[in-house]
């Protein structure tokens, strides 16, 4: 069934000329290319990096798709550059009165995207992203889980083997254990405690599932914060390339500082560790879990703000 015909007012909110949105457009694309290209040539390759590739192997948004700038809901893009636009899933050419009420001559190719088709085909993901970034910016922050999340993944490695095959223990595999073994640990994050060897996931005083994480996610979390960018390109084109780069960004330090707080010795990579199970190492652990708990804050707000036209659609 087609969509139905857009209100003007509803569907065109702000107009870009091409002087405008091509150099966005470029900007944009160059930017994810300082990340996407390395990770490409490893590939190809056929080599790793513990902690550039996990943003394009975790996550399912690939290298391309990364570099595809979006305006956001509600962006009339003009100019002979937006012809390629037309062929692109969720875009469409702006109508009469779209254009008139816009001031947009006839024979200037524009387009918008079809909020209404976009909107009703994503209901599901829109819906719970709703529910996922109010929920966890409604809770108060937890800053005392240390990062062992990663440790309790390699717990007893000697038993159930490590993810990271090709890494060394920063202390050993019985050194490892101690360190589980002699904190509380209180995952909150379904998404790394699905990780945790079987000894260890009994030792996690939750136990998330998949129908808690609504429930559960907390801002200080940096498994919640890095995942601000699999909500943003889940959005897809309702999501400004701006915004989905900056939550891929956050994503790409705070995933930095995962790995150097985890049981792994990652000094052959350049990365010093951060020593958790010391009184020092903790409090570098917090101080910087703060600082991305509140980057991570403002960067909730703005995907926030990018959902609700979507769900003014649903509504």
């Amino acid at each position: 069934m087609p969509s139905p015909a857009p209100s003007p007012a509803a569907s065109v909110c702000a107009v870009l000329a091409q002087d405008e949105w091509l150099p966005r457009a470029q900007a944009h694309a160059a930017r994810a290319a300082r990340f996407a290209e390395p990770f490409v040539d490893r590939r190809n390759a056929r080599r790793k990096h513990p902690i550039e590739d996990f943003l394009f192997t975790y996550y399912t948004h690939k290298p391309g798709q990364l570099g595809r700038w979006h305006p956001g809901a509600g962006v009339a893009l003009v100019g002979e550059a937006v012809r390629e636009r037309l062929d692109w899933k969720h875009y469409r050419p702006l109508t009469p009165d779209e254009r008139a009420a816009a001031g947009i001559p006839e024979d200037a190719p524009a387009v918008v995207l079809d909020l209404p088709e976009y909107a009703a085909e994503r209901e599901e993901t829109v819906r719970f992203c709703g529910i996922i970034l109010r929920g966890t910016a409604s809770r108060p922050a937890n800053f005392g889980c240390f990062g062992l999340h990663e440790w309790a993944m390699a717990y007893r490695s000697e038993k159930f083997g490590i993810r990271h095959e090709y890494l060394p223990l920063r202390l050993g595999a019985d050194g490892t254990d101690r360190v589980v073994e002699e904190h509380r640990i209180r995952c909150t994050h379904f998404d790394a405690f699905r990780f945790y060897s079987p000894d260890a996931a009994p030792l996690n005083e939750l136990q998330p599932t998949r129908a808690s994480q609504r429930d559960l996610e907390q801002p200080g979390c940096l498994h919640a914060n890095m995942d601000l960018y699999k909500w943003a390109y889940k959005l897809g084109p309702a999501v400004p390339g701006e915004l989905l780069m900056d939550c891929f960004e956050l994503a790409w330090r705070v995933r930095t500082m995962d790995m150097q707080a985890s049981p792994y010795d990652l000094s052959d990579w350049g990365f010093e560790p951060i020593p958790i199970e010391t009184p020092a190492g903790k409090a570098a652990y917090v101080e910087a879990q703060r600082g991305f708990a509140s980057e991570a804050a403002a960067l909730r707000e703005r995907l926030t703000a990018a959902l609700a036209p979507l769900e003014a659609v649903l509504a």
